[in-house]
């Protein structure tokens, strides 16, 4: 590929699965923001977008198992909802239950993610990026993408992440 990285947007999505469009819901966590004051759920959704990808849901619950479980549980049954990002509720306090909720449903945690999340993350902020539980699970056969809430993460996340795989992740799980 003359002019291109491998690892430019172009060249990624080329290699990883094409121009597909997949549909992906996102669910923002928080105790502190509503769905008008969310600024890193907003930026979830622009970046999907931007990326050539459809929102089918955006939603945002207070920081439980149960409300957390409530809204993903039949977003996870749709057709059209291929990958699912959460923002928020990733960290180590007590009322940090994200993780706790996608464990809880049963989601098959491939390891890989979040630990690249966090090599990422330590070249933006340093030491404090191993506070984070950034995760990807499996639930009901689809990719739940768990990153903390800050805009940082998500920008962090989405941009280096997540939309150059998501595509290749998606096809390789329907075979």
């Amino acid at each position: 590929m003359t002019g291109s990285s491998p690892h430019s947007p172009s060249a990624s999505r080329h290699h990883l699965g094409g121009d597909r469009s997949l549909g992906f819901a996102i669910l923002s966590v928080s105790d502190t923001h509503t769905e008008d004051d969310d600024p890193s759920g907003h930026l979830a959704r622009e970046l999907v977008s931007k990326g050539g990808h459809r929102v089918v849901h955006y939603a945002l619950v207070a920081n439980s198992i149960a409300d957390a479980r409530e809204k993903l549980e039949p977003w996870l049954t749709e057709r059209t909802v291929e990958c699912v990002v959460t923002v928020g509720g990733t960290g180590v306090s007590s009322r940090d239950l994200t993780v706790n909720a996608l464990e809880a449903m049963g989601g098959k945690k491939l390891e890989g993610f979040g630990e690249l999340y966090r090599s990422v993350s330590f070249q933006e902020v340093g030491p404090l990026a191993i506070i984070s539980r950034a995760s990807l699970y499996l639930v009901q056969g689809k990719p739940v993408f768990a990153l903390p809430g800050s805009e940082r993460a998500v920008r962090t996340a989405l941009e280096k992440l997540i939309l150059p795989a998501a595509i290749h992740l998606v096809e390789e799980l329907e075979r």
